[in-house]
């Protein structure tokens, strides 16, 4: 992939050599101007601190290290030299929520040394765009620092008073991010995950998390008072945080600050704070649709172990690619088709064999059929968590999987602990996923994982790695015993995990209730499942129901049209944990798709179509909430008109019911 347009780049290098200077601070700002960055020594101490339009958002915080195999390095410092440098340009994403993302900011990087002791250096580099600030430390190599054993990371995120903040807890003995979001003030939280979004008192929006996270550990928020959080790192099993040697840096810390929530969904700080993608050749790259056995085994319609009721069958792998050729769809999902199903594999996956199928399945032929059909199959190695059983097996499993064509697979950990005793986010476990990245794009295959480390905009650096799950899914909504994901779960996301990168929820179930499981349900009406393929970024979706839910149904057709990458995404209105409408125009045609979805309250809305193209005329496929639309009581009733002869002038009328949403497709008439 190729930057299109370099429109500058380092223009502005100040270096300023201070020795024996008493330089005790350093600034830059964002090209903007709005967002101003202090760096500065506190009695050796490093703080930073952050003001928007001179409103201080991020309050003096200190910064520093902890080790088990050296002294502490968070004081007795000195500035030893500054560089000031500026960035601009703008690159193109192969598959994302624009097409052309423009990474302008200015950098600061502070080289600090210490006056006694060991006078080891440390370095600092901030980077501040006009939507945020990332930074991130830099170990130089240097005498007296080869190996490197942190037991701490002590950066703080001070706030100058108490904030709201929508949260998941760490949990001591797992962290696979399936929680409901909880919104409280901030004493009200413990050890939080990131990403965390803040609603100021002063009425601004900011997300922490961090970006490029590699070979380290992850960010979790320790809080230290009513106003202030530290960095927990996610430990391994022995009790470290972080194994290395220097020369090395660390994942940038990032805070996204927006006036609104819409402005942390169209925020791209993330992706300009990763590397550019690794491999020159990435045209292999795809969106796609697909369907699968996935929800028919959560709702025990199918098996992924053997038996009578076993899904992935040869027989029953056609039975869907048919299908998903008849309605235009590019791929099914086969769950369960290799050994290992049999045993106890949630607990010991050890037993998975990625590479011999069942009796009753055959790889080639099904890829053989499908690709008669155009239609490719979608590959699935579940590992139970033992990622030593799968890292030994990974080239074999992969190489089978090119041979047959099979250019997705998704990957599933399913464990409270990685190899039974590390987590998921410790550097253990970001080492493990990144191998499986690389791997994959070696092969040329896609990957779609769950129960991952939390994203931080590595799908830029690897574009293969092109969703992931990370929240509370769909299939909470077939078996959960709180009885699935309540009908404000959905308009929390976008401005909390899916600030991380792209999410598989696996929308569009069109039948929401489980025979087997009365107590759990979908909390959603029809309408509300349509208008999450524009809500809910993916470049793969899946129409998760099975097929006999969907034929005969009107409705599935939005499912067939909507597009899953995009050219452009604006947020029109939102209000976190009540409702959200958002538009994104088609990458491949002149159409505009809107989705808006509420909580258990309705909502009425006018919606100005200014969004629209001027001097162009549009019909609006519209699938609404019926009259009589409710997410309990009534989910199936759904309105679909037309709407001809509209502009960027006009106002939509839209009614959401409860639970419920509307859908739209924005035609040109000359299109």
């Amino acid at each position: 992939m190729k930057k299109i347009l370099i429109l500058s780049g380092c223009v502005v290098i100040l270096s300023f050599m201070l020795a024996g200077c008493a330089i005790q601070n350093g600034q830059t700002s964002s090209p903007n101007g709005a967002l101003s960055l202090l760096f500065e020594l506190e009695e050796g101490v490093p703080h930073y601190s952050l003001k928007k339009n001179e409103q201080l958002i991020i309050a003096p915080s200190a910064m520093g290290f902890s080790f088990k195999n050296m002294p502490d390095l968070k004081s007795d410092f000195q500035i030893i030299e500054i560089q000031e440098t500026a960035h601009s340009e703008v690159w193109e994403q192969p598959l994302g929520q624009f097409k052309y993302i423009e990474d302008n900011h200015n950098e600061l990087l502070v080289k600090l040394a210490e006056k006694s002791g060991l006078q080891r250096e440390l370095h600092i580099i901030f980077r501040v765009f006009n939507d945020g600030l990332g930074f991130r430390y830099f170990f130089p190599e240097q005498a007296g620092i080869d190996s490197l054993i942190i037991s701490e990371e002590h950066t703080q995120f001070s706030f100058p008073q108490e904030h709201h903040v929508w949260w998941i807890p760490i949990n001591s003995e797992t962290v696979l991010y399936e929680s409901l979001y909880q919104y409280s003030r901030i004493s009200e939280t413990d050890t939080i995950n990131t990403p965390a979004t803040f609603e100021t008192a002063d009425g601004l929006y900011l997300s922490i998390n961090e970006a490029n996270l590699t070979d380290y550990a992850g960010l979790h928020l320790l809080k230290e008072s009513e106003t202030q959080y530290r960095s927990e790192l996610a430990a391994w099993s022995d009790g470290v945080k972080v194994y290395a040697k220097a020369p090395f840096e660390t994942p940038w810390r990032t805070i996204i600050v927006a006036h609104n929530p819409g402005e942390l969904v169209t925020s791209t700080l993330m992706l300009n704070l990763n590397d550019p993608p690794v491999l020159d050749d990435w045209s292999w790259i795809e969106p796609s649709k697909y369907v699968g056995i996935w929800w028919g085994m959560h709702i025990e319609k199918y098996s992924w172990a053997q038996g009578p009721k076993h899904g992935a069958t040869t027989q029953n792998a056609k039975k869907y690619i048919d299908f998903a050729a008849k309605h235009g769809l590019d791929g099914v999902l086969i769950e369960g088709w290799n050994y290992g199903w049999d045993s106890d594999w949630y607990i010991d996956g050890n037993a998975f064999n990625f590479t011999t199928p069942y009796p009753d399945f055959d790889l080639e032929e099904v890829t053989l059929y499908a690709a008669t059909h155009n239609v490719r199959i979608i590959g699935h190695h579940e590992t139970g968590g033992a990622v030593s059983n799968y890292t030994s097996q990974m080239e074999e499993a992969f190489n089978l999987y090119q041979k047959n064509g099979v250019n997705t697979v998704k990957a599933g950990y399913v464990n409270d602990f990685l190899d039974g005793k590390e987590r998921h986010d410790s550097q253990f476990g970001v080492r493990h996923y990144r191998h499986a990245i690389e791997t994959a794009a070696k092969h040329k295959i896609m990957l779609n994982i769950h129960e991952p480390v939390k994203g931080s905009g590595l799908h830029r650096t690897f574009p293969n790695y092109v969703t992931a799950e990370g929240a509370r899914g769909q299939e909470y909504n077939a078996w959960s015993n709180d009885g699935g994901n309540p009908p404000n779960h959905t308009t929390i996301l976008p401005f909390t995990r899916l600030l991380a990168g792209p999410m598989d929820f696996t929308p569009g179930i069109f039948k929401m209730t489980n025979p087997v499981n009365p107590n759990a349900r979908v909390q959603t009406t029809i309408a509300k499942q349509l208008a999450l393929y524009v809500i809910i970024f993916s470049p793969h979706h899946m129409a998760a129901d099975l097929p006999e839910h969907y034929e005969g149904q009107q409705a599935f057709q939005f499912i067939k049209d909507v597009p899953t990458i995009w050219e452009t995404t604006k947020v029109l209105d939102a209000h976190i944990g009540e409702y959200v409408t958002m538009v994104r125009k088609d990458r491949n045609s002149d159409d505009w798709y809107l989705g808006s979805i509420t909580s258990e309250l309705p909502r009425s809305f006018e919606i100005s179509l200014d969004f629209l193209d001027k001097d162009q005329s549009y019909t609006a496929e519209i699938y609404a909430d019926g009259s009589d639309a409710h997410w309990d009581q009534n989910p199936y009733s759904v309105n679909i008109n037309r709407e001809e002869g509209l502009s960027n002038n006009s106002i939509l009328s839209i009614n959401l019911a409860p639970g419920g949403g509307v859908a739209v497709r924005f035609i040109p008439d000359n299109q």
